[in-house]
């Protein structure tokens, strides 16, 4: 049986937790902010967004994902429908306020598809993470567009 795999990633921002929802919420401009290629989006989900679908295509890699958890202020979280080799894909980006501002915990787990790959998937997507939280951080801190 594949071992679950984890991965997390923190970072802390001067901006309110509502601020960056609001960056998360709007992922169609996540590519104007992160490392993460063009976004398409496939499915509206509900009013909210919940059960939104849509595919960030970043290097050649095309990760079709479902929007899961919308808290406002507090937690966004998605899964992967397809796109890389791993099963059972959860993510969360958790927002907590803290010292006049918010920290921001990415984090995510999953079982590799392929025997043997799964260290290096928490690896790559430990990576990924640190560098997306750097950026929402980045992005955060300087405001209001």
């Amino acid at each position: 049986m594949a071992k679950i795999q984890r991965i997390s990633a923190k970072g802390h921002t001067s901006a309110s937790p509502d601020a960056v929802y609001a960056l998360l919420l709007d992922r169609e401009h996540w590519p104007d902010w992160s490392p993460l290629g063009k976004f398409r989006l496939l499915e509206k989900g509900d009013q909210n967004g919940l059960g939104a679908v849509g595919v960030f295509s970043t290097n050649g890699v095309n990760a079709c994902e479902e929007v899961i958890a919308l808290e406002p202020g507090k937690r966004f979280g998605y899964t992967l429908r397809k796109g890389m080799p791993l099963r059972d894909y959860r993510a969360y980006v958790d927002l907590t306020p803290a010292r006049g501002g918010t920290d921001i915990h990415w984090h995510a787990s999953f079982t590799a598809k392929i025997p043997g790959t799964g260290g290096l998937y928490r690896r790559f997507l430990g990576s990924f993470f640190g560098r997306m939280v750097d950026s929402l951080v980045a992005r955060a801190s300087r405001g209001a567009p």
